[in-house]
């Protein structure tokens, strides 16, 4: 299987990153960012491109591949409705039409986040936004499925680039075990979500919007 990766120096896709690469059924994997990730290994095929609201340049180089991962995260806080839309729904759209151009019938994870607004009236800015995106990605001609995580907790040496939420992860981490005990269904650790999107591009699912239950489940598919 040969796979894409969008924003795997984040979070959520240095995680998946991580697990793409000690996958033994991965092949390739081509991460695409403003940034390079900075690791080097043979299956990793570093794409920095900055305008990610243009793919034209690149087009040659995400021919082939099985799956996307689009982790291209970022926080709402700050951002106006425009700027906000034009990252997370732009960038995907982008990449997600040239995709489904190049690669009829891929797999594309999107990952979204608890409490998307589907209908895309809701009163809260970036749930209408991320809604938005998912509603375009089901709509081309990709096998899309959207993660929709809450709290994800960063394991093997992964950090937020965001510094404030470094900051809460270091001050939660004592009340972590608590709080998935009491809210189960609120709580994922980077690997699960990496080993997640590995088994829905393996298998399928058989839903295309995964809420934090199911990308738990789907994490521990061993099909």
């Amino acid at each position: 299987m040969k796979v894409i990766v969008f924003g795997a120096t984040g979070m959520v896709g240095q995680g998946v990153l991580r697990e793409c690469l000690l996958a033994d059924d991965v092949e390739a994997v081509a991460s695409v960012g403003r940034n390079a990730t900075g690791q080097c290994h043979p299956m990793l095929i570093e794409i920095v491109h900055k305008d990610l609201s243009d793919l034209s340049a690149i087009e040659n180089q995400l021919r082939g591949y099985d799956a996307c991962f689009f982790a291209l995260v970022v926080s709402s806080v700050g951002m106006s409705e425009a700027d906000y839309t034009r990252v997370t729904y732009g960038f995907t759209q982008a990449a997600g039409e040239m995709l489904a151009r190049l690669n009829p019938g891929m797999t594309f994870v999107f990952v979204s986040g608890l409490g998307t607004d589907s209908s895309e009236q809701g009163r809260t800015m970036w749930a209408r936004v991320k809604g938005r995106a998912e509603n375009a990605l089901l709509r081309l001609p990709l096998e899309a499925y959207m993660f929709r995580p809450g709290f994800i907790q960063p394991l093997d040496g992964i950090r937020s680039r965001t510094a404030l939420y470094n900051a809460l992860y270091t001050l939660l981490r004592p009340l972590v075990p608590v709080f998935r005990f009491a809210m189960p269904n609120q709580f994922l650790t980077t690997r699960q979500v990496g080993q997640a999107m590995l088994n829905v591009a393996r298998h399928g699912y058989k839903t295309r919007v995964l809420e934090v239950r199911e990308i738990r489940d789907a994490a521990f598919d061993d099909r």
